[in-house]
């Protein structure tokens, strides 16, 4: 199941053949794919995996015999990472404290939940050697455009304010090269497209999994009843004729590098 989701290939698919082994197989199918094709990582250098979660992307680049050091600012996931046999720091990525120590960053999925894209951006921009690279992949410019928009009116019915919720960083691929040619960056390759996710589940199912600081405005004994409109919103757009919902997500993948 998918909170959101998922250009151009490397040029170097012997690195990803690397990845293909009987130990990373989850991967074959897995959205970062694209991302790891295009970051192309190469044995002996030193990564770094801003917003890494639980460590499993993380585990994957290890695989292929980079060092990786994972990074993200909620302590519970770090555990679960450091309990994978990870090295992993805890912080802000907008407080980045790294200075030219690393060969490449890789961000997944996770840059949309930093509003302060320029602050990222430098902090990595000094964590990388000459030469070094960043590679990424977030939601983008329209991400879940509808969604948000059922999710605005119903909390406006209720006076209450979607943004004190959402404040998600979501750019166009022209604006966030802005951002990364600011910080120094040379941008080789950014993409914006629509990407589409299919749920295994009923949109209210995925609200309450992945909705919790929408839900978290409402006083809990309101919540089925903002769920159940929300729902009956959404349909029209979202639930096809065989019971399936797909959530309009939109994607930003980049690749730049350090001069």
């Amino acid at each position: 199941m998918t909170s959101s989701t998922f250009f151009c290939p490397s040029g170097e698919p012997q690195q990803w053949e690397a990845l293909q082994d009987e130990r990373d197989i989850h991967l074959t199918n897995h959205p970062a794919r694209a991302v790891f094709e295009l970051l192309a990582p190469k044995p002996g250098e030193l990564l770094l995996d801003i917003g890494c979660g639980d460590g499993y992307l993380t585990a994957q680049l290890q695989q292929c015999g980079s060092q990786v050091v994972g990074f993200d600012n909620d302590p519970s996931l770090v555990s679960a990472a450091r309990a994978r046999g990870l090295e992993v720091r805890h912080g802000n990525a907008e407080q980045l404290y790294f200075y030219q120590e690393f060969d490449a960053v890789l961000s997944y999925d996770a840059l949309h939940w930093m509003q302060r894209s320029d602050q990222v951006a430098i902090g990595i921009y000094e964590a990388l050697k000459p030469g070094g690279r960043f590679v990424g992949e977030f939601a983008g410019a329209g991400h879940q455009r509808i969604l948000r928009r059922a999710l605005r009116d119903s909390l406006a019915r209720r006076s209450l304010d979607f943004e004190v919720a959402d404040q998600l960083y979501l750019p166009t691929a022209g604006a966030y090269q802005r951002v990364l040619e600011n910080a120094g960056f040379h941008v080789s390759a950014i993409h914006w497209f629509e990407c589409p996710v299919p749920l295994d589940c009923s949109i209210a199912q995925w609200l309450q999994m992945f909705g919790g600081r929408y839900l978290a405005l409402l006083p809990a004994d309101q919540q089925d009843a903002f769920l159940n409109e929300v729902t009956e919103e959404l349909a029209a757009d979202f639930l096809d004729s065989n019971g399936q919902w797909t959530l309009d997500c939109t994607r930003l993948r980049f690749k730049a590098e350090k001069k």
